[in-house]
């Protein structure tokens, strides 16, 4: 039987990705839990360029960035497939992969703000693209991205909304608002609602208490 190892942050929505991919598929792995500011040689080993988890280790053989990662766990373990099996669909789902990774700026401007202003705008940068993927990513006629079952879109998506559901939390405020939003309100409620991804999210209340003074530290030694 392989040996699977993830190296990761229990908080962080990159390692959440890796997680629901191995429960998904029912994989049997080992989790190795990372300290951020005392990173492991192992990790540091693996990762030499960026030093960044998540980090999965197949049979000692390292694989680097969270969707990179899913895309190859898919491969490997093609049951309960995560991508589509026709080309043109498969390159519309990496697309959207993409442009949900290239909203990560947006939702770290809106973590590290330090006033009411600049989290202001950074709300509305954020809601711009909520927009677009309410508009021409999400189909209300679909369960998930893909039809009734969860795919690599669904997962990449769902971290994200996760992040920001606790950032609402943290900052008494609200990002995600159905009336703005019905679609992705919808499919994130439905996504939460898989067993796999229910047993897999930490407890929202341990997620809050956990971000705040480590967001303090960071804005602290900006």
């Amino acid at each position: 039987m392989a040996e699977i190892k993830l190296h990761g942050f229990w908080y962080s929505p990159f390692t959440l990705r890796i997680v629901w991919t191995l429960n998904l598929k029912a994989i049997p792995y080992e989790n190795i839990e990372e300290d951020r500011f005392n990173k492991s040689p192992q990790l540091l080993e693996y990762n030499p360029v960026h030093k960044k988890t998540p980090v999965l280790v197949h049979d000692g053989k390292p694989i680097r960035e969270s969707m990179i990662i899913v895309e190859y766990i898919d491969e490997i373990w093609p049951h309960n497939s995560l991508l589509p099996a026709d080309p043109y669909d498969r390159a519309q789902a990496r697309f959207w992969v993409k442009y949900i990774d290239d909203m990560i700026s947006a939702m770290s401007a809106h973590l590290r703000s330090r006033n009411g202003e600049e989290r202001e705008k950074a709300k509305e940068n954020i809601w711009e693209r909520f927009r677009v993927i309410e508009d021409q990513c999400l189909d209300d006629r679909k369960k998930f991205y893909g039809g009734n079952t969860i795919n690599m879109v669904d997962i990449a998506l769902g971290s994200f909304v996760k992040f920001i559901e606790i950032q609402e939390d943290m900052f008494e405020v609200k990002i995600l608002q159905s009336e703005r939003f019905p679609r992705l309100q919808l499919w994130f409620n439905n996504f939460k609602d898989v067993p796999v991804i229910k047993e897999n999210i930490p407890a929202q209340e341990k997620l809050v208490a956990f971000y705040k003074p480590l967001i303090e530290k960071i804005l602290a030694s900006a």
